[in-house]
């Protein structure tokens, strides 16, 4: 039994495992105190489309078999994250540099990518 001067404090966190890693959870109840930021996987996507997008231009592959290929990727997948790196100026900016989160997934703003610019901005922020 503890002692009189003993005080005992219960947090109710949680484990999960995301990526292979353990990561702790606050309570579903609990807001958090500050506002998250971007999805660091949705910025990573981004920046490999932009990479891709370089070596294509740059020469250094000539088709995008070849880069899935390099990169131990599918074709289908890499061809669908490169249109990352045709995104609107705008929604570039707001994701990349202001860090606004949106809720829409990676796959959605791959198909939004193949809009025009205009339509773009309303449609990842609306």
């Amino acid at each position: 039994m503890p002692a009189q001067n003993t005080i005992r404090v219960h947090v109710p966190l949680s484990l999960r495992k995301r990526g292979g890693r353990p990561r702790i959870l606050p309570p579903k109840d609990v807001e958090a105190a500050t506002p998250t930021g971007q999805d660091p996987r949705l910025l990573r996507a981004i920046g490999r489309a932009w990479r891709w997008r370089k070596m294509l231009e740059n020469g250094e592959v000539a088709t995008l078999a070849d880069l899935a290929a390099d990169e131990g990727l599918s074709d289908r997948y890499l061809s669908r994250l490169t249109r990352l790196a045709w995104l609107a100026p705008e929604v570039l900016e707001r994701l990349v540099i202001r860090r606004e989160p949106c809720a829409i997934t990676i796959y959605e703003l791959c198909l939004i990518a193949s809009l025009p610019w205009e339509e773009q901005v309303e449609r990842v922020f609306a």
